[in-house]
């Protein structure tokens, strides 16, 4: 189609990585844009695409640390991933090495499709998993609407990576506004629109997160929420 601009989510965009190096990329949504091979450098990206990142090492600790304080003696904690995503895969690398640095032991439970995301959750209650967390994308999206109500029903809190992934019964969120950083994205493409080399636009880091609690399913399942963590969180769902 001859067209000036390519944008797209984590997915979409690595399949636009592998399909032009000459069009401009605006991605949004990807955790590790130089690890991915999208750009040379966050500062300068050095090629045909520029764009938004939403993950980092220092959100996984936190989002981390802030399940450990909202679920008492959690030690063992199952990884939902999938398998054959890009994304998924990178992410459940980094949650496994912040989950090491806070002294959580986590375990991976993958699963290909929406059909295999129930009995990766009965396989985590079996082990004795004593919450949940999502890999980025894949499954994790996908069964946005499934996974914290199977998680809930097997007593297992559920941490999610987004609002999108969270307001369906999870626990908690901490992570980018994902909904903003649509909204920035235009700027991306207005620029190159008007000109710039996406070369030469650097790349942005999360700089609004968001701490997202659910008090009803914390009630389901036997929690209390310190004070505190319900005065520092950006939505309360009681």
């Amino acid at each position: 189609m001859n067209v000036d601009v390519l944008m797209g989510g984590a997915v979409a965009s690595a399949y636009l990585r592998d399909a032009t190096k000459t069009i401009p990329i605006v991605f949004m949504f990807i955790p590790d844009p130089v690890g991915m091979r999208f750009v040379e450098s966050l500062a300068r990206p050095g090629g045909n695409a520029t764009g938004l990142a939403n993950f980092g090492s220092d959100i996984a600790g936190k989002r981390l640390q802030l399940f450990k304080e909202l679920v008492p003696g959690l030690h063992r904690v199952g990884l939902l991933a999938t398998p054959n995503n890009e994304v998924s895969q990178l992410t459940a690398k980094v949650i496994l090495t912040a989950g090491d640095q806070l002294g959580l032991k986590l375990q991976t439970f993958e699963a290909r499709s929406l059909d295999e995301v129930e009995p990766a959750v009965d396989a985590m209650a079996k082990a004795g998993m004593q919450g949940l967390i999502l890999a980025q994308s894949g499954i994790g999206f996908q069964g946005r609407h499934i996974i914290p109500k199977l998680a809930l029903a097997r007593g297992l809190p559920m941490c999610a990576y987004s609002k999108e992934t969270f307001e369906h019964g999870a626990l908690l969120s901490y992570a980018a506004d994902n909904i903003e950083m649509c909204r920035h994205s235009a700027v991306y493409a207005d620029k190159i629109l008007k000109g710039a080399k996406p070369s030469e636009i650097p790349v942005e880091q999360p700089t609004k997160l968001e701490l997202l609690i659910n008090l009803k399913t914390a009630k389901a399942l036997g929690l209390q929420v310190p004070v505190y963590i319900q005065q520092i969180a950006n939505e309360v769902i009681e």
